[in-house]
Order: C-alpha cells, then sequence, then structure tokens
C-alpha cells in the first residue's frame, strides 16, 4: 500500500517532512542532490528557530556535530569535516547507487537504532 502525499500542514516534525520527500524526491530535491537536501533542512531548521519551535533535529547543530553526522561517523569508522549529505555522496557513487535512496536507507536505519536506544 503506497501512502498518499500529505499537506504541509499535516506534518508534524522533520521525518514527516522527509518522509513527503521520500514519497516523491523528484518533486522536492533539485536533480535528487544530497546538497539541495541539506540547504532544504538549514531552511527548516531556521524556521522552526524563528518560530521557536523546539523538535528533534538531527542534522544541523550550531556550533557542534550533529547527532546524524556523529552516527554516520560511527558507522563509517571515520570522521569528516564534509559533512553528512557530501559523504553519503560519495558511498553512494562508489556503490553505484543513487545517493537520496542510500539517505533515506540510512535514515530508517539511523532512527531504528534511536528507537531501540531509548527502550
Amino acid at each position: 500500500m503506497t501512502q498518499a502525499p500529505r499537506q504541509l500542514h499535516e506534518l508534524h516534525d522533520v521525518y514527516d517532512f522527509l518522509d513527503e520527500i521520500r514519497l516523491r524526491p523528484g518533486i522536492w530535491v533539485r536533480w535528487r542532490s544530497l546538497q539541495h537536501l541539506d540547504s532544504m533542512l538549514i531552511g527548516y531548521h531556521a524556521a522552526m528557530s524563528v518560530h521557536g519551535v523546539e523538535e528533534d533535529f538531527p542534522f544541523r547543530t550550531p556550533g557542534a556535530v550533529s547527532p546524524f553526522d556523529q552516527w554516520l561517523w560511527h558507522r563509517n569508522g571515520y570522521e569528516s569535516s564534509l559533512g553528512w549529505a557530501t559523504e553519503i555522496e560519495r558511498e553512494a557513487e562508489a556503490a553505484g547507487t543513487p545517493a537520496i535512496e542510500l539517505f533515506f536507507k540510512l535514515l530508517d536505519q539511523y532512527r531504528a537504532e534511536r528507537r531501540d536506544a531509548v527502550r
């Protein structure tokens, strides 16, 4: 069963937003580029900050390494100053996989590990 797209006012957090992007990445993300997705997420985070909305946001932590970057470093066994988008694009290219598909696969792993850690 395929999930139907939702309106923005129906979304509750960044994960809902990313689920919408996953449904139709070509509509949301120019050239399915993770650099463009990263830019969108920076804008998302800025808007949330401007409006005083607190939420779990693992992709950007001003002045520190983001939780998603830390997780990716641990998974890959090394640190990088390039950021998650560049690292995933490099990994996808080496594997011959579309970067946006690898991102969502990794996002699912990240979320599953975080859920398991909370239990």
